[in-house]
């Protein structure tokens, strides 16, 4: 009985590694890309709970640290339309689309470099 479970397992195992088999990845514009604050690894998994943790930094102690979002803005824009978003080859986009996830970060913020550092300056005034 213990071989039959181990056999049926086993192709079960198979058959499903076959399903993925197919499964394409995004190629994404990584923009400037280099050396990230953190892991990409790391990145991918905790990059929104550490925006959000930065973004109470930031809005309750006025503290601009190593993970702000301007910081992902002006390494990751797209060297085709300067920003994050715009197509699914964009950084932000692409990703989010990619694992269906709402991107609402650029309801409020902006998805390019230059205009990023003016919106800050326009606040802080």
């Amino acid at each position: 009985m213990k071989r039959i479970q181990s056999a049926l397992f086993a192709l079960a195992l198979l058959a499903s590694g076959a399903a993925f088999a197919d499964v394409t990845v995004p190629h994404l514009d990584v923009g400037k890309g280099g050396h990230c604050v953190n892991d990409p690894k790391f990145m991918k998994l905790n990059h929104g709970d550490l925006l959000m943790h930065q973004r109470t930094i930031t809005v309750h102690q006025g503290v601009r640290g190593r993970y702000s979002l301007e910081k992902c803005v002006n390494c990751h824009a797209s060297r085709v339309n300067n920003s994050v978003l715009g197509t699914d080859r964009n950084f932000c986009q692409g990703c989010h689309a990619y694992a269906a996830v709402k991107i609402d970060c650029f309801e409020c913020h902006s998805s390019r470099p230059e205009t990023v550092s003016e919106t800050l300056t326009e606040i802080a005034k």
